[in-house]
């Protein structure tokens, strides 16, 4: 670590020391260090000298009050004390209230394993650059563990922090420089709770990613023939700029106006989340478009039982149940996607693909947007329970609770059971009414999610909800002002021509996915075979350790086998798709190996462990994606045969 000459009063050295500093933070976040730079050097604070011969500094509180930040006396015996009874082995993340001239940072860094990242809240970029050209942090700043906030922005904060996610799921912990909360304790709060969202947030995503890789992968791969079948959605892209949208959520709220969207048709863009179709075609409001992205089969309830539907078009990500495409009587387009053409290659059906959304009202957000919409409206977009309810009456769950309504078992009664099945995650925010209202932990992150959303597009976005959870970033009306003054003209009908103009059903690709299912499946077998015999090398090698002649003989074909492993990365992506646990298992268990500082046979039986963990993991991926692809063949071999007798 950096010596005590790093704090000396030479301008030669104190110049060299921000230099070397600010290198790191151009490289990672040009936007501070353009802020930093443009604060002049005689504008930074002037630090004292201590007893032990750093440098401490006071500094103003909002008061007025001078509040030194580090002591007069030794400001690094005083950053040991700070950091001495911190957890540093379990965790990856520490989130630091307060710069200060940085000691707490670098005695905290010096304490935690190379990967751990520290993220620090600092509301004063004086500060920041007087610590930046006194102290050297530039080993943190160069490998980016270091990063820094001066203000509250969510959306910076989401893009800073997405790829540093995995580290921080694996333990984040938060930490109060005591001077710094004197002097902008506020400020420093605010950050925390946003950090506390973020890896709420992020939590959630994971454990989302985690429950559904396996049946997301199968719906993919038993979508195949949709998939080339149905043309992509490029022909919507900018095809409507400058109209309104109407996006109709399944919120509580929706009760108040599903009636007053008639007066919409035709003149915005109407697009309809699965749940809500039904209640708007029972009122004679037939939606423009209609997104489908959930994997479980209950899903094409949304769609049974329902007459052809000639002028509304369903966009549906492939990892959507098959059942929806299949039983939708209507126009239907598959989005792009990554594990799709994992399987079948990028030329056989190239298509558009939209951002991954969180749910159906994120994907029609994301398809308003890519169609130019503007303004965006959000009707029923709760994201809280509104009036102690879960869904909008006539939604198709109150349709299967009926059979067990009674006079002891209404269906508010069902609403609120709906609601309190939630209540270790149960959580209060601000509503539109600017009073607190119920969410819980899934609602919030979807929340968050729009609001990251909106903050990255350039279009108007309304919330005409009036009900609900505030949304940050959109426009509060109620529907009648957004109606009056947006949806005010008829949308032309030539540029709803592509309904008659597109091929539909395009039969031309069946063969050629085949032959690339065919393909993956007998990667599949091979992979399988290295996995068992892999298993097998590394539970010999266990017993090898005090044998190093034999050990080492043994090694080389595991190495041979790896190396097989790394020249066929198609089909091990494909496999680790359906195996995100063991992924996440053998990055955890890699961040604690490095953690332990472990040596010698120690060292070498723990990472024999880890390995075996996570081959046999892989070679059962291997079997249960060999058993997706054979399912996926057979729906490729029945719709071929339907193609040839049609």
């Amino acid at each position: 670590m950096p010596t005590n000459n790093d704090s000396s009063h030479s301008g030669a050295s104190v110049n060299q020391v921000y230099l070397r500093n600010m290198a790191g933070v151009w490289r990672h976040d040009r936007e501070l260090a353009r802020r930093i730079d443009a604060i002049p050097d005689e504008a930074r604070y002037e630090p004292e000298p201590t007893r032990s011969g750093e440098l401490t500094l006071a500094v103003p509180n909002a008061q007025g009050q001078n509040i030194y930040l580090h002591s007069r006396y030794n400001p690094v015996d005083e950053a040991k004390k700070l950091t001495a009874n911190l957890d540093e082995n379990s965790t990856y993340c520490f989130v630091v209230g307060g710069l200060g001239l940085g000691y707490h940072i670098r005695e905290l860094a010096s304490l935690v394993s190379e990967e751990t990242i520290i993220v620090v809240s600092e509301p004063d970029l004086r500060l920041v650059a007087t610590a930046l050209a006194h102290v050297d942090l530039s080993e943190l700043l160069d490998d980016d563990r270091l990063v820094i906030f001066p203000e509250l922005d969510k959306k910076a904060l989401h893009e800073r922090l997405e790829k540093k996610s995995d580290l921080m799921m694996l333990g984040t912990k938060f930490v109060s420089h005591p001077p710094s909360q004197r002097i902008a304790g506020e400020f420093h709060a605010q950050l925390r709770a946003l950090m506390t969202d973020f890896v709420a947030y992020c939590r959630m995503t994971l454990t989302t990613l985690l429950a559904n890789s396996q049946i997301t992968c199968q719906n993919v791969a038993y979508n195949l023939p949709s998939y080339v079948t149905t043309p992509p959605i490029d022909m919507l892209r900018r095809r409507f700029s400058g109209i309104p949208a109407v996006i109709v959520s399944a919120g509580p709220s929706l009760r108040k106006n599903i009636d007053l969207l008639s007066e919409v048709k035709d003149r915005a863009i109407i697009c309809a989340v699965q749940t809500t179709l039904k209640p708007l075609l029972d009122r004679g409001i037939e939606p423009d478009f209609v997104t489908s992205l959930d994997f479980h089969e209950v899903s094409k309830q949304y769609f049974e039982g329902l007459e052809e539907l000639k002028n509304v078009h369903l966009i549906a990500e492939p990892k959507a149940t098959w059942h929806v495409v299949e039983t939708f009587p209507g126009k239907a387009s598959l989005l792009d996607n990554r594990f799709a053409r994992l399987l079948i290659g990028d030329d056989v059906a190239p298509r558009d693909a939209l951002q991954a959304g969180a749910t159906v009202a994120h994907l029609s957000f994301y398809l308003a947007h890519y169609m130019g919409c503007d303004p965006i409206i959000f009707v029923g977009q709760d994201l809280a329970f509104t009036g102690h309810v879960f869904y909008v009456p006539g939604v198709e769950t109150h349709r299967t609770w009926r059979s067990e309504i009674n006079r002891f078992n209404t269906m508010e009664t069902k609403e609120w059971e709906r609601i309190v099945r939630n209540r270790p995650v149960l959580r209060k925010t601000i509503g539109n009414d600017d009073k607190e209202i119920y969410s819980d932990e899934l609602l919030f992150t979807y929340l968050e999610q729009f609001e990251k959303d909106i903050a990255g597009t350039g279009a108007r976005v309304i919330n005409a909800t009036e009900g609900g959870a505030r949304i940050r970033g959109t426009e509060v009306m109620t529907l009648r002002e957004a109606i009056d003054r947006w949806c005010t003209r008829e949308i032309p009908k030539s540029l709803f021509s592509y309904r008659e103009t597109t091929n539909w059903h395009d039969t031309s690709k069946l063969e050629a996915t085949h032959a690339e299912i065919a393909a993956r499946i007998a990667d599949t077998e091979s992979m399988e075979n290295i996995c068992k015999e892999m298993v097998e090398l590394l539970t010999k090698l266990e017993g090898l350790t005090h044998n190093p002649a034999i050990f080492n003989r043994t090694l080389v074909r595991v190495d041979e086998l790896r190396a097989q492993v790394n020249q066929s990365q198609r089909i091990y992506r494909i496999i680790s798709a359906a195996s995100q646990l063991a992924e996440l298992r053998r990055f955890r268990a890699d961040r604690q190996l490095v953690a332990a500082k472990d040596t010698g046979v120690k060292r070498a039986l723990n990472q024999l462990k880890r390995d075996k963990e996570f081959v046999n993991s892989i070679m059962e991926a291997s079997r249960k994606m060999h058993e997706i692809l054979n399912g996926a063949l057979m729906r490729l071999e029945a719709a071929i045969s339907e193609s040839k007798c049609s």
